[in-house]
């Protein structure tokens, strides 16, 4: 059997200095107070409206994401080289995404595969020589992080379309300043409710050139039928900007505007939470609804910033993540800081008979799969399931990675009146701007809540806990 990393016991079973003070709490605490306060959180997020919709499901209710007390918490120095990895990380992707749709020096030099990038369906030849604003691709990420052992973390994904999951940071942390002032007073947490300040900034500094002194942002949604649209609306309400549909912009003289009671006013940054093909009719889908006829020639024309950029999907494709670091050496001349999980191409002969051979000892993934949908985690499968995904494999190799089941870290988590080790990942959030890089200390750990599952989704029933960075 695996042994999992416990950050509260670390690997010899004894206390970690950071959650000694979580320890004394819980020991004083009766178990009839926490379930109370759980009760009392749950019934506040409900109050709020947090809550998402499953696709494709047959209720099609919407869900409230369990929310789990206890939090995670992180040492000042492990933050500190978390911080640089994402940093280090990040402006590397930056720097591929400029090449990839300019100059392609990485596929000169042979590092990737052309047929990997010219044949992957969220590749955009729309942006092959279009110029973004300030040179930046990705001014939101969301890079989920798994650990493994006292100083190993790991790199699982990166999330660089349309990260989600930062308003479930900031409400936990609003829950628990509420709920638990007596735990907050045992430690020195590092905030997190400056972030929309820091993302109203971030997507102000990248305004495009013929901006005005005050750049005018909006948060553009797909509607209220979209199962991030609370986050939508939170943001924009926390960001003090316009939360808009396709239908509320207008492109005219290649210029991007809002319609509003006193006529047409521009628009110059576009935080935008709608897929590139449903973004503009002209140039994507003709059948979308959702986008802005035009908006494309508005972009091209260097009127508006698009957060993220259009075409930023080739770089969170589960297949490019395997050569991230080399990405990371071919531009920075740097040893990555964060290390990816080791991972099997299938595409390649030699990498698809080992995963063939190995299957039920694997993690296999779809390399366009999100949500914890389209996996399979052999040591977890039947003879059935891994016979079914065996011909998956063998009919299209090439949408398929494979990677070692990892020991995700647990952390203390409320179950059952009682307090159990749960697995966990972490995804902060990385702002990138034209004057500097910004992350808030923390971002949102997602906790696997059934007993052994490593699936840590919110669709697959994960919940999520608050984290908190010591501020030493």
């Amino acid at each position: 059997m695996t042994v999992c990393f416990d950050e509260m016991k670390g690997e010899d079973g004894n206390l970690r200095a950071t959650y000694e003070g979580l320890d004394a709490w819980l020991r004083d605490l009766s178990p009839d107070v926490l379930d109370q306060r759980c009760q009392e959180a749950e019934f506040l997020f409900r109050r709020i409206g947090i809550t998402f919709n499953v696709y494709g499901e047959a209720d099609a209710t919407e869900r409230l994401i369990p929310f789990d007390v206890i939090p995670r918490i992180i040492a000042a120095d492990e933050w500190k080289r978390l911080e640089r990895g994402l940093t280090q990380r990040v402006k590397a992707i930056n720097l591929y995404l400029k090449d990839i749709y300019g100059r392609r020096e990485i596929l000169r030099k042979g590092l990737i595969p052309e047929d990997l990038v010219f044949q992957n369906q969220v590749f955009r030849p729309e942006m092959n020589g279009q110029k973004v604003p300030h040179d930046i691709y990705i001014h939101i990420a969301g890079i989920d992080i798994v650990r493994v052992a006292a100083d190993t973390f790991y790199v699982l994904e990166d999330n660089v379309r349309t990260p989600s999951g930062v308003s479930y940071m900031l409400e936990n942390r609003e829950i628990m300043m509420r709920l638990f002032p007596d735990l907050f007073s045992r430690y020195r947490v590092a905030p997190v409710e400056n972030y929309p300040d820091e993302l109203l900034a971030t997507l102000r500094s990248v305004a495009p050139d013929t901006a005005a002194a005050e750049p005018n942002v909006v948060l553009l949604s797909p509607g209220i039928y979209n199962s991030a649209y609370f986050e939508h609306s939170f943001l924009a309400d926390k960001l003090g900007i316009e939360l808009v549909e396709g239908r509320d912009l207008m492109v005219k003289g290649g210029v991007v505007s809002m319609r509003t009671t006193e006529g047409p006013k521009r628009v110059d940054v576009i935080y935008r939470r709608v897929d590139d093909d449903f973004l503009d009719p002209l140039s994507f889908r003709p059948d979308s609804t959702l986008g802005v006829p035009g908006l494309m020639s508005a972009y091209h024309a260097g009127n508006v910033t698009l957060a993220n950029a259009v075409g930023t999907g080739i770089a969170d494709d589960k297949a490019i993540y395997s050569y991230m670091p080399e990405i990371v050496k071919f531009y920075l001349g740097e040893e990555p800081i964060l290390q990816n999980v080791p991972t099997w191409r299938c595409r390649e002969p030699d990498h698809l008979a080992y995963v063939l051979e190995h299957l039920p000892e694997l993690v296999v993934k779809e390399v366009h799969g999100s949500g914890g949908y389209g996996m399979l985690i052999g040591p977890m499968a039947d003879k059935g399931k891994l016979a079914a995904f065996r011909t998956r494999i063998e009919a299209d190799p090439k949408n398929y990675i494979a990677q070692p089941t990892l020991a995700l870290s647990t952390c203390p988590t409320w179950v059952d009146r009682g307090v159990a080790p749960r697995h966990i990942d972490l995804r902060p959030f990385v702002l990138t701007g034209s004057d500097t890089v910004r992350i808030v200390p923390g971002g949102l750990t997602r906790v696997a809540l059934q007993r052994g599952s490593l699936v840590v989704n919110s669709s697959q029933g994960g919940g999520t806990k608050d984290t908190w960075v010591l501020d030493v």
